[in-house]
Parts: structure tokens; C-alpha cells; sequence
């Protein structure tokens, strides 16, 4: 069993995700708050991955993207469509850090079948977020459209790692990625197609963006044991 110290730096982070996915969930009320938790979130996530990290490309690349999304975050703290596009674009950078650190450990004779479903995922979600997007301001379609499609290849990049690496690993990547993508299409929907924003959504978002980042990090960790 781990121990306790092993366990301070995990544990800190999930403090600071639940706080900060409750504090979304208060709305307005609790916005000077969340100035605070939601940058500490990825610092937090960063510090409890190096205890782990093993220098492979794939650790090295994780930790790139973890400082991106700290910068998508703390951007999207932020109004109006500048503070928008520099989240997009910070995010943008992480998940081709994701991708470049899953391809790193690609399995040697993909199951082409694993990309049937981010495929259909892709073909789905990119149309439309753009669609959406660009109706509110047409200026946003390409951008959003882009961002689509790298958040779909990195959903994909995480279902063609090498299936030497433990199973656990395996699915906390997948499991990682598929959250991503359900935060960020519920944030989109959000953005673009309802009314008004509404605070049991942003928990939502938060809760599932956090949970996500996690497990990535959580398989990124048990990834330099290779399964027997």
C-alpha cells in the first residue's frame, strides 16, 4: 500500500478539484474564489505527476501539457472572445502534447477497429461545434472546428498505446481522455447553444475536466511497468 507521504500530493489535487467544482457550481457568488482555486489546479496536478515521472517522452510531454491546460485555464477565467480564443489555443497545445506523448508509447501493431469510435466522435462533434460556434460569431467556426479535431486525435492517440503496459494504465488513459472530451462538449453546448449560463453545468464541466486530467496522469504514472 502506498504510504501516507505517497499519498499528500495526489490527495491535494483532488482537494482543489473538488473546492473548485463546487465553487463553479455557486456561480457568480463564488467567482473571486475560484480566481484562486482554478490556477492552482494543474501546479497541483504537475507536483503530484513529478513524484512519478520517469523522463520517458511520454512523462516529459505529459508535463508540457498539464502547463498548457494550467494556461488554458486561467485564460478562460477571463470575458469576451480574446480571453476565449487564448484558452482555445492553450488547449489546444496540451492535447498535442497528449497526443505526441501517446504516440510515443503506441502499440507496435495498432487495432486500427480502437479508432472506429473517436472517428465517429470526430465526425459528430467537430461539424457541429463549428456550426454552433460560428452562428454566435463566425470568426469562431475554424478555430473551434480545429480544436475539435484535436481534441477528438487525442481521444484516439490514447486507445493505440502499447498494450504491453499495464492494464490499469490502459484504461486510466482512455478513461482520462473520454472525460476530457465529455467536459469539453458539454463546455461547448454550454457556450453556444444555451440561453444563459447555468452553475450545475460548470460543476459538471469542472468535475469531469479534473476527474480527467487525473486519471491521464494516473496512467501516465503506472505506465514505465510493463504488464508480464
Amino acid at each position: 500500500m502506498p504510504s501516507a507521504r505517497a499519498l499528500v500530493r495526489p490527495a491535494a489535487y483532488v482537494a482543489l478539484a473538488v473546492a473548485d467544482t463546487i465553487a463553479a457550481g455557486r456561480g457568480p457568488t463564488a467567482r473571486r474564489l475560484r480566481y484562486v482555486l482554478k490556477p492552482a489546479l494543474m501546479p497541483a496536478l504537475a507536483w503530484a505527476s513529478a513524484e512519478h515521472a520517469d523522463g520517458s517522452q511520454l512523462a516529459r510531454r505529459t508535463t508540457a501539457a498539464q502547463w498548457l491546460s494550467w494556461g488554458g485555464d486561467v485564460a478562460l477565467l477571463g470575458d469576451g472572445e480574446r480571453a476565449f480564443l487564448a484558452g482555445v489555443g492553450s488547449f489546444f497545445g496540451a492535447h498535442v502534447a497528449y497526443v505526441a506523448g501517446f504516440l510515443s508509447v503506441r502499440d507496435p501493431e495498432p487495432g486500427w477497429s480502437d479508432l472506429r469510435l473517436p472517428l465517429a466522435l470526430w465526425a459528430a462533434a467537430a461539424p457541429v461545434m463549428g456550426l454552433a460556434a460560428g452562428r454566435q460569431d463566425p470568426s469562431l467556426r475554424a478555430p473551434v472546428t480545429a480544436y475539435a479535431t484535436v481534441l477528438s486525435a487525442m481521444f484516439a492517440a490514447s486507445r493505440l498505446v502499447d498494450r504491453s503496459l499495464p492494464r490499469s494504465s490502459q484504461r486510466a488513459l482512455r478513461a482520462g481522455t473520454a472525460l476530457f472530451v465529455v467536459s469539453d462538449t458539454v463546455l461547448a453546448t454550454q457556450a453556444f447553444v444555451l440561453a444563459r449560463p447555468r452553475p450545475a453545468i460548470d460543476a459538471f464541466v469542472m468535475a469531469t475536466y479534473t476527474a480527467g486530467q487525473g486519471l491521464i496522469a494516473a496512467g501516465v504514472a503506472g505506465s514505465s511497468q510493463r504488464a508480464t
